[in-house]
C-alpha cells in the first residue's frame, strides 16, 4: 500500500493503558508527489492546522459541497448560552444512570480510539471540550433504545461536539442520535464496543433544509463483539457523515447500513470505511439512496480494508441508488483492499439507475395505477434498510417519512432513460 502523507505525534497512556495521541503534540507530516488514494493512507491529526483549508481538490473533499460546508472550516469556539447551536435532550439517559461525566480532552475513554481524519473533525475535537459520554455497564442489557435528541437552534448558529458511546463487556444496548432543527454543526462520535458486547447505533438526520452538518463516526469492535451502525439522512442542506468501523477483536462482526433520500438542492454524503483487523471477522456494508428534484445529490464512497492479520475474514459492501427524476446526481465509489490471501470471502457492488420498467409493467398489468406502482417500488427498495434497524417505533416513523418524501416529489417528472 502506497502512502503519500503521514503524521505522527507523541503518545501517552490512557487510564485503560492503551496508547493515545496527545492532542497538543505537533504532527510531523511527510509529503510525496503521489496523492493519497487509500482510506488507510490518509493523514490524521488533532491539530486543525495540519489539514489546511479544504479546496475541493483533495481526495476526501473532491465530491463534497465545500462551498456550503465552509462555515464548519472556521476555527472558532462553540457558541454557548442563549446563542448555543444545539440543544441536547438526554434527561432520560441521565436518569437511567447511563450518562457519565466527561470533562476536558483528557477525560477517561475519550480519544481512546478516535483520531480526526479531516479539518472538521479536528475542529470538533478542539472546541468540543466536554464530551457527551454514554456508558452501558458490563453485562447489562438495556431493553429500550437510549435516545439523544439534538435540536438545532438556527442556521446562523455554529457548534461542535464530541460524543462517546461505550458498551462495556457483555452488554447489550441501542443508542439513537436524532438530529432536527437547523445549525452549522460539526460532530465527532466515538464508539467503543468492548469484548462480547452487542451495540446498535442509529444516527437519524431530519434537519431543516438550511442545516449544514459534518460528522465523523469512528468505532472499534472487540473480540466476539458486534456493532450495527446505521445512518439515515432525509433532511438538511448538506449532510456529510464519515463512519468507520474497525473490527479489531477475533471473531468480531459489524453491519454498516445507510439510507438517504435527497430532494432538490440537497447534498447527502457518506464516506464509509470498514477495516478488518482481527482474525475471523465478518462485515456487511449496505447503503441505499433515492434522489428526486433538480440538484439533488448523493455521494457514497465505500472503503473496505482486509489487513494482513485478518485471516478468515468474510466481507461484502454494496451501494444502490434509485434515480426518480432528471437533474439529479448519484456518485458511488466502492473500494476494496485485501492484504492477505487467507479469507473466507470478499466482494463489492454498486448500481445506480432509474425505475425498472419490468417491475412497473408487472404491477400495472395487475391493475395498479402507475403512480401507485412507482410508490410501491420506491418503498420496497428503501424499506430493506429500515427493516434491519430493529427498533419498531423508529421503523414505523421512517416508513412514514419515506411516504412523505415520495408524496413531496409526486408532481415531478420521472427520470428518462437519458437522465439515468
Amino acid at each position: 500500500m502506497t502512502t503519500a502523507e503521514t503524521s505522527t505525534a507523541d503518545t501517552t497512556e490512557t487510564a485503560a493503558g492503551a496508547a493515545r495521541t496527545d492532542p497538543g503534540a505537533a504532527p510531523r507530516r511527510e509529503r510525496s508527489a503521489v496523492p493519497v488514494q487509500t482510506r488507510s493512507g490518509r493523514p490524521t491529526s488533532f491539530d486543525p492546522d495540519a489539514f489546511g483549508m479544504p479546496t475541493g481538490r483533495e481526495v476526501n473533499w473532491k465530491l463534497s459541497d465545500v462551498q456550503r460546508l465552509a462555515p464548519l472550516f472556521v476555527d472558532e469556539a462553540t457558541e454557548t448560552g442563549e446563542a448555543q447551536a444545539i440543544a441536547y435532550d438526554v434527561a432520560a439517559i441521565e436518569a437511567a444512570g447511563y450518562l457519565v461525566p466527561s470533562k476536558g480532552h483528557d477525560a477517561p475513554v475519550r480519544g481512546e480510539i478516535f483520531v480526526p481524519e479531516d479539518v472538521t473533525a479536528a475542529l470538533a475535537w478542539k472546541h468540543g471540550e466536554d464530551a457527551l459520554h454514554i456508558r452501558i455497564p458490563e453485562g447489562e442489557t438495556v431493553d429500550e433504545p437510549l435516545v439523544v435528541r439534538l435540536v438545532g437552534q438556527g442556521a446562523d448558529r455554529h457548534g461542535q461536539a464530541h460524543v462517546v458511546i461505550e458498551a462495556q463487556p457483555g452488554s447489550v444496548a441501542t443508542v439513537v442520535l436524532e438530529h432536527t432543527g437547523s445549525a452549522a454543526y460539526a460532530q465527532n462520535v466515538e464508539i467503543i464496543v468492548r469484548d462480547g458486547a452487542r451495540l446498535t447505533v442509529v444516527a437519524v438526520h431530519e434537519w431543516e433544509d438550511d442545516a449544514v452538518h459534518a460528522a465523523a463516526h469512528q468505532a472499534v469492535v472487540g473480540a466476539r463483539a458486534y456493532l450495527k451502525h446505521v445512518v439515515v439522512s432525509f433532511g438538511g442542506g448538506v449532510v456529510r457523515v464519515n463512519p468507520s468501523m474497525r473490527l479489531a477483536g477475533e471473531g468480531s462482526s459489524g453491519d454498516m447500513l445507510g439510507l438517504a433520500f435527497a430532494d432538490a438542492g440537497q447534498h447527502l454524503e457518506s464516506q464509509v470505511y470498514m477495516h478488518h483487523e482481527g482474525v475471523a471477522t465478518k462485515g456487511d456494508v449496505l447503503y441505499k439512496g433515492a434522489l428526486q428534484g433538480k440538484g439533488a445529490r448523493t455521494v457514497w464512497i465505500g472503503d473496505v480494508l482486509i489487513g494482513h492479520g485478518a485471516t478468515g475474514t468474510d466481507s461484502y459492501e454494496k451501494n444502490q441508488n434509485l434515480v426518480l427524476t432528471d437533474g439529479t446526481r448519484a456518485d458511488s465509489i466502492p473500494n476494496l483492499e485485501i492484504e492477505t490471501g487467507d479469507i473466507a470471502g470478499a466482494g463489492h457492488a454498486s448500481a445506480t439507475g432509474r425505475f425498472d420498467d419490468e417491475q412497473l409493467f408487472y404491477l400495472q398489468a395487475r391493475g395498479i395505477p402507475e403512480e401507485q406502482a412507482r410508490r410501491l417500488v420506491v418503498v420496497g427498495f428503501l424499506m430493506e434498510i429500515v427493516q434491519r434497524i430493529g427498533i419498531p417505533a423508529l421503523e414505523e416513523r421512517l416508513a412514514a417519512d419515506i411516504e412523505a418524501e415520495i408524496a413531496r416529489g409526486a408532481g415531478l417528472a420521472p427520470a428518462s432513460r437519458a437522465g439515468a
